[in-house]
C-alpha cells in the first residue's frame, strides 16, 4: 500500500476451455487485460467465474488454451506468477490461530511490504480494533475483511478477487472501492467476479455466459 507505479504490463488468456466434475464450464474464452484496467466476472452460479479465476491464479490446469503476462506462458514459471498476483477466493485462507495483525504481517513479510503498511491496511479496513484478536473468533465479514487487506499488503500488481463485496457493509465497500482504486491508479491489474457494482469507471464486464457450451446456456 505505497504510492510507486508499477511498470506497465498485459496479462491474457486465449480459447480457454475448462471441465470441472466431468462437465466442460466454458470453452472458447479469450481476454485481455492492461495495467489500470479492471474486468468484472458476470455470470450466474455455476457459470466458471470461481474456476477462471483459479486458472487466472495458476491454481487449476485448462483443458486447451494458453495464459500470458506479457509474453511469457505462465505455466513456464507458476512461482514468479504467484509473486506477481494477490488473491482473496470464497476460502479466506486466514490462520485461526494467529491474530488478525499476524495474519496480515506473515503476508506482508512475504512479500517485503513495510510494517507501515500493516498499520495502513488495518486501518483502512476498519479492523486495527481487532488486532491482537485471534481469527478464529471472528465474524465472516471481519475474516473478509482480513484476507482482503492482506492483498492490499501483497505489493502485487494483479488482484483476483472473488465476490470481493460479500458480508462488507456500507464503511468497509467504501473502504475496499478506494482501495481498487488507488491499486488501479499505480498501473494495477484486477480481475472479479461480483454481482454487485463497485462504480469503477475502469471496469469492462466478462460475461461467462457467451462462453457456456450451447448445452448449458440454453
Amino acid at each position: 500500500m505505497n504510492g510507486q507505479k508499477f511498470p506497465a504490463a498485459e496479462f491474457s488468456g486465449a480459447d480457454l476451455s475448462c471441465r470441472r466434475g466431468g462437465r466442460t464450464v466454458f470453452t472458447g474464452l479469450s481476454f485481455r487485460i492492461v495495467s489500470g484496467e479492471v474486468i468484472v466476472l458476470r455470470g450466474p452460479n455455476g457459470s466458471g467465474k470461481t474456476t477462471l479465476l483459479r486458472l487466472m491464479a495458476g491454481l487449476a490446469r485448462a483443458v486447451s488454451g494458453t495464459l500470458h503476462w506479457n509474453d511469457a506462458d505462465i505455466a513456464d514459471d507458476l512461482c514468479a506468477h504467484g509473486a506477481r498476483l494477490g488473491f482473496a477466493g470464497h476460502r479466506d485462507a486466514v490462520k485461526s490461530a494467529q491474530t488478525v495483525r499476524e495474519n496480515i504481517a506473515f503476508w506482508a513479510s512475504l512479500r517485503g511490504a513495510a510494517p507501515t503498511h500493516v498499520d495502513q491496511a488495518l486501518n483502512t479496513f476498519g479492523i486495527r480494533h481487532l488486532s491482537d484478536i485471534p481469527a478464529r473468533v471472528l465474524s465472516a465479514g471481519q475474516r473478509h475483511r482480513v484476507a482482503l487487506a492482506r492483498v492490499a499488503v501483497s505489493g502485487a500488481p494483479l488482484w483476483l478477487l472473488d465476490e470481493p463485496t460479500n458480508t462488507l457493509d456500507d464503511a468497509a465497500l467504501n473502504a475496499l472501492r478506494d482501495t481498487l482504486s488507488a491499486h488501479l491508479q499505480r498501473g494495477g491489474m484486477i480481475v472479479m467476479a461480483s454481482h454487485g457494482d463497485l462504480f469503477l469507471p475502469q471496469a469492462r464486464a466478462l460475461d461467462l455466459r457467451q462462453t457456456q457450451p450451447a448445452a448449458i446456456a440454453a
